[in-house]
């Protein structure tokens, strides 16, 4: 049961109880009689029998009942006597009215009056418009002014938006310029354009201002194209372009779409939202789509229908106010990231700064999505997962410097393993293999590392750690999150071919070789939770892990051989030193090459889809060398 029908019936309930308590407040039999057939008229629609308790017109008294809902949009109205007086032929009761807005939310309370006098021996309610509103008057109605607060940004890091400007088109009307039952035709053609209810147009000329400009709904610019022609015969309808900030700046997929009030999403939205307002379609408009708009300001005014002049009865301040969305995106690491994927090869980059988990930027090419597949994507890690494999090393008593032979072809446990171009002869070190990714040589530890150790290892690193973002993502899993009970599994993992991650998780993993301590992921900085209507506290980040001192030094110096002599040498830039090792995979038979690695305090992976193991690396390095560029 949507939100208006909930409301008429607990209207009609309430007049179940509202009937004995006006039996009980009289002592004058007649005079009550009176005031109750009055108000239970007014109160459940019967116009012409709460217009018979009065000495007007009877058909100006029902009219002017049914406008003052109509004026009013009104769900419903309730009544509460609270006491009468009497003064030789005059009575006067005092009522309580409660008066449901409907679509614009508030309930509206007042203190009104009936003076009744006797006429032909029966009492009746003296008519006059103040009747319905001590303050009205005669010549004047009923308005509700609604303000929409216009939507808020989302903004980067240094609270520069991250929206860009739009033309919306907007169709409108002014009330006063409509001529008699064209509000009904207007409403009635523009219902079967859009899909809006026309009853819902329709009350919103009725209840608004009719000297203001009321916009009954928004089109994007192919919507807008599409029905134009059809908008432009509507007698009495306005179109009119207005530019407003919602056109998502770089990365668009996280910041996400804003799109004009459909029927269908004000249906699902339900609350203050009216058409004219914007909803967020992805990303973060969607995700904070409560924070970012449907804060509205309501008066109940009255309005000579001469002169034009307003008088206020009721300001309703919104509930909640909105507000911005700050992130940890940064405009100048995002535009660099942008620039070093402009190469030609499907990929994308996430970029964290090590010492916070804040993520700085996320970008991808068209093949990609930002949110599905740099923060949720699942992709087999590659040799890159062996970064977590160096506690265990050490932990075995390994030395870096063993030297382990790089065959083009290993079995370790039944599994078969390969190296594209491996070595003939000669037996490189452990850190080389390692610099290099060779997939044989890396496998070979599988029979010193301790499967379950590793699983535990990587956890530090935060693979398959359970964060928390507004937007999907993926932390990452080893063996599908089975115990490694075997060599062949231990091997698998060691060279990811039984580990999938994301370019996010892996950032994270640069970022904690980098600082020395892994951090979960944040993206959003303000706000605290993504609905402003609950009091509970956000979810608990994951508490940062502290890597081993050991583990971190020998990392750096394996992840700086990396650029210094192995596979990674493009990703290197000027500034302070890269470091980073690639990594080769495949998905669904197509080739992936990685790059994890940081320079400063700034933490990439990158993953592209190419066979030349050191695309990833390339486009590292570009993305470097544009960072110290300043682009």
């Amino acid at each position: 049961m949507r939100g208006r029908a909930r409301r008429t019936a607990a209207a009609a309930l309430a007049l179940v109880a509202t009937a004995p308590m006006l039996s009980a407040c009289f002592e004058e039999p007649s005079a009550h009689e009176a005031v109750r057939d009055f108000l239970i008229g007014w109160q459940t629609g019967d116009y012409a029998a709460a217009a018979r308790r009065t000495d007007g017109d009877q058909k100006v008294v029902s009219r002017a009942l049914e406008n003052a809902k109509l004026q009013l949009d009104a769900a419903s109205f309730r009544f509460n006597v609270k006491s009468m007086r009497r003064a030789a032929d005059e009575v006067e009761a005092d009522f309580d009215a409660e008066v449901d807005l409907g679509e614009n939310n508030p309930l509206w309370e007042y203190e009104g009056k009936l003076p009744l006098h006797l006429v032909d021996g029966q009492w009746r309610v003296r008519w006059s418009p103040s009747v319905l509103h001590p303050q009205l008057r005669e010549g004047e109605r009923f308005a509700v002014k609604v303000t929409p607060e216009g939507r808020q940004p989302i903004l980067d890091r240094n609270r520069d938006p991250l929206q860009e400007k739009a033309v919306l088109h907007v169709a409108s009307v002014v009330p006063s310029n409509l001529k008699s039952g064209e509000a009904d035709d207007l409403c009635e053609k523009l219902s079967k354009i859009t899909g809006f209810p026309q009853d819902r147009l329709l009350s919103r000329i009725r209840s608004a201002p009719p000297n203001l400009q009321v916009p009954l709904v928004t089109f994007g610019r192919t919507k807008f194209r599409q029905l134009q022609g059809q908008l432009e015969a509507i007698p009495g309808l306005t179109l009119s372009a207005q530019e407003q900030a919602v056109a998502p700046a770089s990365p668009t997929q996280i910041v996400g779409t804003v799109t004009a009030v459909t029927p269908e999403s004000e249906q699902q939205l339900g609350g203050p939202q009216r058409a004219g307002d914007t909803v967020g379609r992805a990303g973060l408009q969607k995700a904070y789509q409560e924070h970012l708009t449907g804060s509205t300001d309501t008066r109940v005014i009255t309005v000579d229908l001469k002169t034009l002049k307003v008088t206020e009865l009721k300001k309703w301040r919104p509930d909640r106010s909105t507000s911005p969305v700050r992130t940890t995106l940064d405009r100048s690491h995002q535009k660099a990231a942008d620039s070093a994927l402009l190469g030609g090869t499907p990929g994308m980059l996430v970029a964290v700064q090590a010492s916070t988990g804040d993520i700085l930027a996320v970008s991808s090419t068209e093949q990609y999505n930002q949110e599905r597949h740099a923060l949720a994507g699942r992709f087999p890690a590659g040799t890159a997962f062996s970064i977590m494999t160096v506690e265990g090393m050490l932990r075995a008593k390994i030395d870096p410097k063993q030297k382990v032979a790089c065959p083009a072809d290993r079995s370790v446990g039944g599994a078969a393993f390969h190296q594209e171009g491996g070595s003939a002869g000669g037996s490189p070190t452990l850190q080389a293999n390692f610099a290099t990714g060779c997939v044989t040589a890396l496998a070979a530890l599988a029979r010193r590392i301790n499967g379950a150790e590793l699983t535990a290892d990587a956890a530090k690193f935060g693979i398959g750690v359970p964060w928390s973002l507004p937007l999907k993502s993926f932390s990452g899993s080893v063996n599908s999150k089975k115990p490694l009970k075997s060599d062949a599994a231990t091997a698998k993992a060691i060279t990811g071919q039984n580990v999938l991650v994301s370019p996010l998780s892996m950032a994270l993993v640069a970022g904690a070789v980098a600082s020395g301590t892994w951090r979960p992921p944040v993206l959003v900085t303000e706000p605290q939770t993504a609905d402003p209507t609950t009091d509970a506290k956000p979810s608990k980040a994951p508490d940062p892990v502290q890597l081993d001192d050991k583990t971190v030094e020998t990392l750096r110096a394996f992840m700086r051989s990396g650029v210094t002599g192995g596979s990674a040498r493009a990703a290197a830039a000027p500034g302070d030193p890269v470091h980073g090792i690639t990594a080769s995979a495949s998905q669904n038979r197509k080739p992936l090459s990685w790059f994890v690695g940081w320079q400063g305090d700034v933490a990439v992976a990158v993953l592209t889809q190419s066979s030349d193991a050191t695309a990833g690396a390339t486009v590292a390095g570009r993305f470097f060398q544009g960072l110290h560029a300043g682009l």
